[in-house]
């Protein structure tokens, strides 16, 4: 059985905390996490009973899997600050956005095995949506570790890192995409003639049901749309509105503009820090 330690404890990381128990990956014993919030600590352990430390260090010192859970502009004093206690047995897994694997090999002194890991937020109900890239000195085992804790809070996929701006901008970002168009569907439901929280729920669970529909029928979107479009009917009247509205190049646009972001956003990630003397030190 690993020890785990998380670095962070803000809702990605109790999410995969929460699935990992759920899951029986590992026992509340095992894991261990650090805040310096003593609020974020408190929440954590009363949802979780884990020990939560207010430093880095004990975390280290308790683990053999290590989670890089903390906001981007914070990770080069965390690299900082790890550099001396990561030995080569460390496995330690980001889930930082836009901070590569070359960036934290760099930052821990080529220490260390590396994983790179984009989750999104619907691993906070189990539904997560992620991919992950295996990085430096990783081992066989370290990949079945790693999709062990990702699949217990959802659907994990491995891609090459160069990948993950692409899955930033379609798993990572798609949940708000997904949640304009619910309410679209739903006020769509209120413009002709239904009670706002009934629409809003058929709007979900039709949502729902077709995601699901997709991912366990294997069956090609394009072949389930037309299963639903009979010759004449409403299906294919409102089809057509959606097309001649563009909403799927919109759709496509979105997961680009999103993409390149996340690219753009990588890049200013991995800039140096300002050299001058009075730069305000990153928060």
């Amino acid at each position: 059985m690993k020890r785990w330690g998380f670095l962070g404890s803000g809702k990605m990381a109790t999410a995969m905390i929460q699935g990992m128990l759920r899951a029986g990956i590992a026992p509340a014993e095992a894991i261990c996490a650090s805040d310096p919030l003593p609020a974020a600590r408190t929440a954590l352990e009363a949802d979780t009973r884990v020990a939560v430390f207010e430093s880095n260090l004990p975390v280290v010192e308790r683990s053999e899997v290590l989670v890089l859970a903390v906001k981007p502009q914070t990770m080069r004093e965390v690299l900082h600050q790890l550099r001396p206690v990561v030995t080569a047995e460390h496995l330690v897994v980001s889930i930082a956005a836009g901070i590569t694997l070359a960036s934290i090999e760099d930052g821990l002194g080529s220490i260390g095995r590396l994983v790179r890991v984009m989750p999104n937020t619907p691993a906070l109900v189990g539904q997560g949506a992620s991919a992950y890239a295996m990085g430096p000195r990783t081992r066989p085992e370290d990949e079945a570790i790693v999709a062990s804790c990702l699949g217990a809070v959802g659907r994990a996929v491995r891609v090459p890192e160069s990948a993950l701006d692409a899955v930033t901008g379609l798993s990572g970002s798609g949940p708000a995409f997904v949640y304009l168009m619910i309410e679209a569907l739903s006020d769509g439901g209120v413009r002709v003639g239904l009670p706002r929280e009934v629409a809003t729920l058929l709007a979900a669970q039709t949502v729902l049901g077709a995601a699901m529909m997709v991912r366990e029928t294997g069956q090609h979107p394009g072949v389930l749309k037309d299963q639903v479009a009979s010759p004449g009917g409403t299906t294919i009247a409102g089809l057509h509105a959606l097309e001649r509205g563009g909403v799927r190049g919109a759709l496509i646009d979105a997961v680009e503009a999103a993409t390149r972001r996340s690219a753009e956003l990588a890049a200013l990630a991995q800039a140096p820090p300002p050299s001058s003397s009075s730069a305000e030190a990153p928060r």
